[in-house]
């Protein structure tokens, strides 16, 4: 597999999601375990987990790189626990994402490569020096950066730099919001963040009560980030990897998002290409496009007008693989939902990642059919090996295509 010039970082949040990255075209993923984590929930991994994402990693072409996120606030009290968690990951990871000096002492002490975190806010020369000095190996940038200061910091000798290019924005600056912990008592520092930002909201009147609905209610919902028109631009700005946001999205939308920006950091795209692809970003979970900070501050035109997502297509469950044929290639599925000719149906599973088929001809009790009912077993023939207990999802339609 030949090696591109530029790394591009996907998010894994489950086995499914991890595996679609890698045959999308992923060169490295990232990953949270079950404490330490921006992303705190049931998608964490374990540390007994490490060697067989490794495992999976360089089986891949592409041989992604693993990096694991120690990214949140760290108290007195987990210190230790923090340093035996160092101490086993040691050697079994290519890098440590990290911003609290307590993880980068750590990870120094145990000879572990790390990278700043975004949530140190870098956002000029000095500080990329001063991390660079205690042997950052790369700062991924904050978020609030245009294009010519990235280049400025570029300048920067021995650091390599890493932005975000799709995927969620935080109303606030990188992540300092404390909405989350004063409504619900769940902090956006700790990685349990509820996101308050992407609601609805009316204006109270404190005398009398009186209520106002604003003209766009989703007054602190930001639209997702989108670098594919201007990555370029990116690419002759100095940096190096190219990080695609979403440990919480499913395998669909990693699978979507790292193919896009596969051919997008391989090759100069055409106008109508970077349009089409386009397209192809819109069919999974966005809340609109914008461009961030890259092309100048954000204006009222780059909040979202959805609570949630944009695009027209989401995936409905249909059921799972209840038997295998590899033989005849053929599974068999129990469905949980009506199916038809001319579908769309994805299937999702930890040996799998994703893959998805239009349906063109189907069996019931070798029998062809047209149509299956909820509570059949419906059999296909699938292009690629499947397993027992895979998830099957039919992708519908929302509101029509774009």
């Amino acid at each position: 597999m030949e090696k591109s010039e530029f790394e591009l970082m996907a998010p894994a949040g489950s086995f499914s999601a991890l595996i679609a990255a890698c045959k999308a075209g992923a060169n490295a993923v990232y990953f949270g375990l079950d404490s330490f984590s921006m992303r705190a929930g049931r998608r964490n991994f374990k540390v007994s987990d490490i060697l067989k994402i490794k495992k999976i990693c360089d089986s891949c072409p592409r041989k992604p790189k693993v990096y694991l996120t120690l990214n949140t606030i760290v108290y007195d009290s987990e210190l230790k626990k923090l340093e035996t968690l160092i101490k086993r990951v040691a050697g079994k990871v290519d890098a440590i994402i990290c911003w609290d000096l307590a993880v980068i002492k750590l990870c120094q002490k145990y000879k572990v490569p790390f990278f700043i975190s975004t949530q140190a806010s870098i956002a000029n020369k000095e500080s990329a020096e001063f991390y660079k000095k205690l042997g950052a190996r790369r700062a991924v940038l904050a978020r609030e950066l245009s294009l010519k200061q990235i280049k400025e910091i570029s300048k920067v000798r021995g650091l390599e730099l890493e932005v975000f290019i799709h995927g969620a924005m935080c109303v606030s600056v990188s992540g300092r919001c404390f909405t989350s912990q004063f409504l619900f008592n769940r902090s956006a520092n700790r990685g349990e963040c509820f996101h308050p930002c992407r609601r609805s909201y009316t204006v109270t009147e404190d005398r009398y009560g009186h209520e106002l609905k604003l003209q766009n209610n989703l007054v602190m919902s930001a639209k997702d980030l989108c670098a594919l028109p201007f990555i370029e631009e990116l690419k002759r700005a100095g940096v190096k990897a190219f990080k695609i946001e979403g440990r919480n999205r499913d395998p669909i939308y990693v699978k979507t998002a790292v193919e896009v920006y596969r051919e997008a950091l391989d090759n100069k795209l055409t106008k109508k290409r970077v349009i089409e692809l386009m397209e192809k970003l819109q069919a999974v979970y966005n809340k609109g496009f914008s461009s961030g900070f890259y092309l100048g501050k954000p204006m009222p035109s780059d909040l979202s007008e959805v609570e949630n997502s944009m695009s027209d297509f989401y995936r409905s469950f249909l059921g799972r693989v209840a038997h295998i044929y590899p033989k005849v290639e053929v599974a068999v599925i129990r469905l949980s939902d009506n199916l038809k000719i001319g579908e769309e149906i994805a299937f999702i599973h930890e040996k799998l990642g994703v893959e998805k088929i239009k349906v063109k001809d189907m069996e019931i009790e070798n029998k062809k059919v047209k149509k299956a009912r909820k509570g059949q077993d419906v059999g296909l023939k699938l292009p690629f090996e499947v397993f027992k207990n895979a998830e099957v999802y039919k992708i519908k339609i929302r509101r029509g295509l774009r």
